[in-house]
């Protein structure tokens, strides 16, 4: 058995399919395949079954992939720490975001830091604000919105980072758009509404706002995407719900209603830092560009 077994189990194990493991492994699948049966043979039990086009662990495999979880995280904080100690000639920034600051917000600012720091190479994760989460031990710096999840790891630091307010959107011809200066919960949940999809911090928020309100809202359509949102309210098909952001560069053809008060529904993006305790040149140099110039303390919550 050797660390590097161990490491390609873990990402094996996580994916469920070889083939994928290889893919991300930079690796050939037959070379991913030979270092699982040098695994198996170590330990003397077979680790997983095949299941359809992926993989199932056994249960001695489910055992040693908590070991090699536990390995591959250790792992990536000595390489955090080694890039913490080079300069930034090299390097590279692993960066997730949901769906607002990603689309609205870090595009200026990754294209500052590119320009800046042209030789550090770049990856950018965007999903929704759970599918970001789940992404974190791959990550050097998120950015999500809305409620920060409960049960982070405490090696995570959080930071708040901007306000964000969500609005009501409609067709111009829509009744709500007479009243663009605010409407309230009670008026907007009248008519069909199309929500965003289960997982999406926008989802989440207005879910909660309706039941503080005691309300049922009539959902006529799940969308993934801000843009398929407004597509979809262009087409008749309802009212939507997205970031004020999203709507700055809009042309007439849609409406933006503010949610009338006490139901304002304002929330806070944050920054979350996996490796806060041995941030890498590149993040460090990162966050600061983030933060700079910026009202909200970039001190860790916790």
């Amino acid at each position: 058995m050797t660390p590097d077994q161990l490491l390609t189990f873990a990402t094996v194990a996580e994916l469920g399919n070889i083939s994928h493991a290889a893919q991300a492994l930079h690796l050939s699948q037959p070379a991913v395949s030979g270092q699982l049966r040098l695994l198996q043979e170590s330990f003397g039990e077979p680790l997983y079954r095949r299941d359809g086009r992926g993989i199932r662990l056994t249960a001695v495999g489910e055992q040693v992939a908590v070991y090699a979880n536990k390995l591959r995280q250790d792992y990536r904080q000595a390489m955090a720490l080694r890039d913490s100690l080079r300069g930034l000639e090299t390097g590279a920034l692993r960066i997730g975001a949901s769906t607002t600051p990603a689309s609205y917000l870090l595009p200026y600012v990754i294209a500052e830091f590119h320009q800046r720091y042209p030789a550090v190479a770049l990856h950018i994760v965007d999903g929704n604000t759970s599918e970001i989460v789940a992404q974190l031990d791959r990550l050097d710096v998120a950015f999500i919105e809305g409620a920060v999840p409960p049960g982070l790891s405490p090696e995570i630091a959080v930071r708040p980072w901007r306000d964000d307010e969500i609005v009501a959107i409609a067709r111009a011809d829509h009744p709500l758009a007479q009243h663009p200066a605010g409407a309230s919960l009670q008026s907007i949940a009248g008519y069909p509404l199309i929500m965003r999809e289960p997982g999406s911090g926008v989802r989440a928020l207005v879910a909660r706002a309706f039941s503080v309100s005691g309300l049922e809202p009539r959902v006529a359509l799940e969308l993934a995407g801000v843009e398929s949102i407004k597509e979809a309210v262009r087409a008749g098909m309802g009212v939507g719900f997205v970031s004020a952001m999203s709507m700055r560069h809009e042309d007439a053809a849609l409406a933006t209603v503010r949610i009338d008060p006490p139901h304002g529904l304002k929330r806070l993006l944050t920054a979350l830092v996996p490796h806060a305790d041995a941030l890498s040149r590149p993040t460090e140099r990162f966050l600061a560009q983030c933060f700079a110039g910026d009202a909200t303390d970039p001190a860790p919550m916790r």
